[in-house]
């Protein structure tokens, strides 16, 4: 056995995740963090070993999908094929569900039911499927409270722990596996999507507790969820590292060796249990001059672009930057899809922590 391996072997017996949920990495302690990242590196290294291709041997993950996706659906479907396993799509439309204005199937009734057949449920509901903040959170730990399988983001209102860990794997691919006192600028983009603040909190945690100094920048009145604001301070102290905030569009460039961009929402963004997407797109778009652009980014230390994806070009970044030779957006793309396969491998068989 080489090294690498016996390494991994030991990192992975450390923990034992095996029915664990990911809801926010914040629930996480950075030993688990930090063994998913170890195995989705080596997952694809080895892509298509006999190591992994029958860690989900004839099981099923199911993905409840309240709003759509690209990378999501795509990444979770070939990562639960490439483990030896099927992921069945699942529309809350097309299922008989209790809601405010129908009967149907209670939240325990589905979860519990589901436990008996699937080895782990996916659930994705973002800002249009809801009426007011935190009520995506609420409904995946509900599920959670009930099921007797792993119950795992894949994206809410609040976080998406699988964007956040395909984030980190690819700063350390390209800046190494210590990203302490590299500099992050986290800033808004103006644009027409009118999204929410998932990606962005999920970073902001992820990020300061890896030792990053963080500056934010966005204009006023599109302040994120103070608790994730004040975690991210306490974990960059804690690091002894920087934490600001700015409202200015071009401050926080400078000597940055990150520049993470994306479009959110304002707080005002539910009135009267409605999500106001319009009115958010309306308001954002008068403020131009927060597009990340190549005059920005001179100032940096030729910082690394990333974005979530999908990415609103022209209005939060110029197709320069978004395709340039210091984007890594694709990158990060495709680490979704490993990162997704060490999460399914380590909390939905119990074939991987063993080491075996």
């Amino acid at each position: 056995m080489e090294n690498s391996e016996i390494l991994l072997r030991d990192s992975l017996k450390a923990v034992n995740l095996f029915g664990k949920d990911l809801i926010c990495t914040r629930d996480w302690k950075m030993e688990e963090i930090k063994a998913v990242l170890e195995l989705a590196k080596d997952m694809k290294k080895n892509r298509f070993s006999s190591r992994y291709t029958g860690v989900l041997k004839n099981r099923t993950f199911f993905m409840f999908f309240y709003n759509p996706s690209v990378r999501t659906r795509q990444s979770f479907e070939c990562a639960a094929t490439e483990l030896g396993g099927h992921a069945q799509y699942l529309e809350p439309g097309g299922m008989r569900l209790k809601t405010k204005k129908s009967a149907g199937e209670t939240i325990e009734d589905a979860a519990r039911i589901m436990s008996r057949y699937a080895c782990g449920i996916g659930i994705r509901i973002l800002e249009n499927k809801l009426s007011c903040y935190g009520e995506g959170e609420n409904l995946l730990r509900e599920y959670a409270r009930w099921a007797d399988i792993p119950v795992v983001s894949m994206a809410h209102d609040k976080y998406h722990p699988c964007q956040g860990l395909a984030d980190i794997m690819g700063l350390q691919e390209h800046l190494g596996e210590s990203l302490k006192g590299k500099k992050l600028l986290l800033k808004w983009g103006h644009g027409a999507l009118a999204r929410s603040w998932c990606s962005v909190q999920e970073a902001l945690l992820l990020y300061s507790r890896f030792g990053m100094s963080i500056t934010l920048a966005y204009p006023e009145g599109y302040d994120l969820d103070p608790d994730v604001v004040e975690y991210a301070r306490q974990r960059c102290k804690e690091n002894e590292q920087k934490f600001e905030i700015t409202h200015n569009p071009v401050h926080g460039y400078k000597n940055a060796d990150v520049v993470y961009v994306r479009n959110w929402m304002s707080p005002n963004a539910y009135r009267d249990g409605e999500f106001r997407k319009e009115e958010e797109i309306e308001k954002a778009l008068r403020y131009a001059d927060w597009i990340c652009d190549t005059d920005k980014m001179k100032s940096t230390n030729n910082a690394l672009f990333i974005h979530p994806m999908p990415i609103d070009r022209g209005h939060e970044v110029a197709d320069e930057v978004a395709s340039g030779p210091r984007s890594i957006i694709y990158d990060v793309g495709e680490n979704r899809l490993h990162v997704q396969k060490a999460i399914m491998a380590l909390t939905m068989s119990d074939l991987i922590p063993d080491g075996r």
